[in-house]
């Protein structure tokens, strides 16, 4: 990703003018200044304008006297101003300034917001071309939530509690939520795991997830069918016992006999079945000719009442249609009033305004507005022509209600005066629901019939998954994740021996679950913390980064921003205390120090060099010019002697810096 720091702008809470840090794109920018003056602020300030949670800048003279900070970066998109609002009391705030221009002019002063810090995350995770996707469909732990611009912060920075820190190798891996993220986003970062491997591990999840259903959908039948066909034999003896089969019936060996059977009691009326019931009596005939005729009032009845209601909707709509003609004949009846216009005793010149053939344009316009009038007026009332038929459905159901209820008492007294109909209205409503249940049980067993369907699906649905098994297989992440790291080894072992190392021929490895690297010395493996000497904690830093962005800077379209802040990388060799050692001349061990330090400052210069214009790196050090003077590519931003991050005209006069 291209990313140079072209500005750093201070505006103070007077109405002094801002201060702006220059920084020159593809060279090393070293800010030279002695302790207190502000270089340990520069990459809190940074990371702040960068859209940071929280405002880490130093409480003190900085925050005091400055009511906005402001980066200005150079992008593929041109340059964009982001300036954010000092928090005051807060840990930080979403107020925010984004200007975006060919050229940017630095205002005098910032007046209010007009984006958010959410925006501004936006505006950069687009920039460095992050994907939307998760990494763990199924995981909503905060380390398995998509890739942020926020993340690569990891890789750019190195202030000074982490530039030769034995146990730290990347910013904020100190707290363990970023220490997650940054293990889940490494394969990412190093391009084994891409934006199309995380797409097919989403659609890969929605896919065992529509196959789960359909396999249980599938079992579901297949069980139900398989417990449906051992209870066929049975319904069929059920049917026999109930009259709807011939008592002489021969049940079927066959399984496609057996089904036709049950189909065809299914498809026969229930009044097809013939109980012999011995000794009927005239009770029990009387009670099926009332549930027969039970069944024809009740249909009647509902029949009229439907009638009935239909009638009552078309009355109410007429009556509104009427209503909203009368409220258009009211607005309309304007003929007579236009007639009164022009009166026939009224002087010509009343109607002169209206030209030649005023008055009969008058009289034309007042007859046709008439004629509309008449036909409003002459609106049929639907509710005279229906009231007859209203009363004739209504007393015709009031007929068929009372004739239902005279049925049902007599029906009642039946049942309770007849022993043998109430045993045969027990077995009709078996029967009835026996062939409901059977008719369920036909219905289930046509769906298992159906399931090849079903089958076909799975089968679809377990080629597509294959087939993005095989876009997402582990192993073939883990080669491309092994192939990175060993460009990252290599590139490390190459930078090693131009630094101040103790063992500069020793391969080193990227240990990425525990975010550090090893030193393999013989049979000995080592991990940072386990080597002594902060010269060797920083040479390991310096080196691993560089290694880093030499890897990012060879991929195309990579989201890591091609720059790097060093803050104190010096502060192993200045000053280093020569007590216990009074053998050795002081100026040797000066001379030893410089040699260390310019040997950074070098190495980050080819390494620039090497990029062509597509890396910047920043160091902050007390280191002056005497020691990476008339280096490649190693300018100086700033020298802050006499002089500080904060200007001193911003200070309270009785205050000290």
């Amino acid at each position: 990703m291209y990313f140079q720091l072209l500005k750093l702008i201070l505006w103070p809470r007077t109405d002094e003018k801002p201060r702006e840090l220059d920084f020159h794109p593809g060279v090393v920018n070293v800010i030279s200044g002695a302790s207190k003056t502000g270089k340990s602020a520069v990459i809190p300030i940074i990371d702040y304008c960068l859209a940071s949670d929280k405002c880490a800048i130093p409480v003190g003279v900085i925050r005091e006297n400055c009511s906005w900070f402001g980066i200005v970066i150079d992008t593929v998109e041109g340059h964009k101003l982001l300036a954010r609002r000092e928090p005051g009391d807060q840990q930080s705030t979403g107020d925010m300034v984004l200007i975006e221009a060919d050229t940017i002019d630095v205002p005098h002063r910032i007046e209010g917001k007009d984006t958010t810090q959410s925006n501004v995350k936006k505006v950069l995770d687009r920039l460095a071309g992050l994907t939307n996707l998760g990494f763990d469909p199924e995981s909503e732990a905060a380390s398995q939530s998509r890739p942020s611009f926020r993340d690569l912060m990891a890789f750019t920075f190195q202030p000074q509690n982490i530039v030769a820190n034995p146990d730290i190798m990347f910013f904020k891996a100190d707290t363990s939520e970023h220490r997650d993220k940054l293990k889940t986003i490494f394969p990412y970062i190093l391009q084994a795991v891409t934006a199309e491997v995380l797409q097919a591990r989403h659609e890969l999840d929605r896919l065992n997830r529509i196959l789960r259903r359909r396999e249980i959908d599938l079992r579901t039948l297949v069980t139900a069918g398989n417990a449906w066909r051992l209870e066929a034999t049975s319904w069929v003896r059920q049917a026999i016992e109930f009259g709807l089969l011939p008592s002489d019936q021969v049940i079927p060996t066959e399984w496609p006999d057996i089904v036709d059977l049950l189909r065809g009691i299914v498809a026969a009326n229930s009044e097809a079945a013939h109980p012999t019931i011995a000794g009927i009596d005239a009770a029990l005939m009387r009670l099926r000719e009332l549930r027969d005729e039970e069944s024809k009032v009740a249909a009647e009845l509902t029949q009229r009442r439907q009638r009935l209601s239909e009638l009552r909707r078309l009355i109410e709509s007429s009556d509104a249609y009427g209503s909203a003609l009368r409220i258009q004949r009211d607005r309309l009846s304007i003929s007579e009033w236009l007639k009164q216009l022009v009166p026939e005793d009224r002087p010509e010149d009343v109607v002169a305004a209206l030209g030649e053939g005023g008055r009969e344009k008058v009289e034309q316009l007042s007859d046709a507005l008439s004629a509309i009038e008449v036909r409003l007026r002459t609106h049929p009332s639907v509710s005279d022509t229906l009231d007859k038929e209203i009363l004739r459905l209504r007393a015709e159901a009031e007929a068929s209600l009372i004739r239902l209820n005279e049925i049902k008492r007599e029906i009642g007294l039946l049942e309770r005066n007849s022993q043998q109909a109430k045993q045969a209205i027990d077995r009709f409503d078996r029967m009835e629901r026996f062939l409901g249940r059977l008719e369920q049980a036909l219905e289930l067993y046509d769906k298992t019939d159906q399931s090849a369907g079903l089958r076909q699906q799975i089968d679809v649905l377990k080629a597509q998954i294959a087939e993005l098994q095989r876009r997402v297989s582990e192993g073939e992440i883990q080669r491309k994740l092994r192939n990175a790291i060993d460009s990252i080894e290599a590139t490390t072992g190459r930078l090693i021996p131009r630094l101040d190392a103790e063992w500069p021929e020793a391969p080193v490895r990227l240990m990425i679950q525990d975010l550090t690297v090893k030193v393999i010395r013989g049979t000995r493996d080592d991990y940072l913390w386990e080597i002594g000497s902060g010269a060797n904690w920083l040479a390991y830093h310096v080196a691993l980064t560089l290694a880093l962005q030499t890897f990012f800077l060879s991929l195309p379209h990579h989201p890591v921003p091609g720059l790097l802040i060093y803050d104190q990388p010096s502060q192993v060799y200045f000053p280093r205390r020569t007590a216990g050692n009074q053998k050795t001349d002081p100026v040797t061990w000066r001379d030893q120090d410089v040699e260390a330090v310019r040997k950074v400052f070098a190495l980050l210069g080819k390494q620039v060099a090497a990029a062509n214009g597509r890396l910047q790196v920043i160091v902050l050090d007390h280191a002056d010019e005497d020691v990476w003077g008339d280096l490649d590519n190693v300018v100086l931003a700033e020298q802050w002697r006499d002089h500080a991050l904060v200007p001193h005209g911003w200070l309270e006069p009785d205050r000290p810096e």
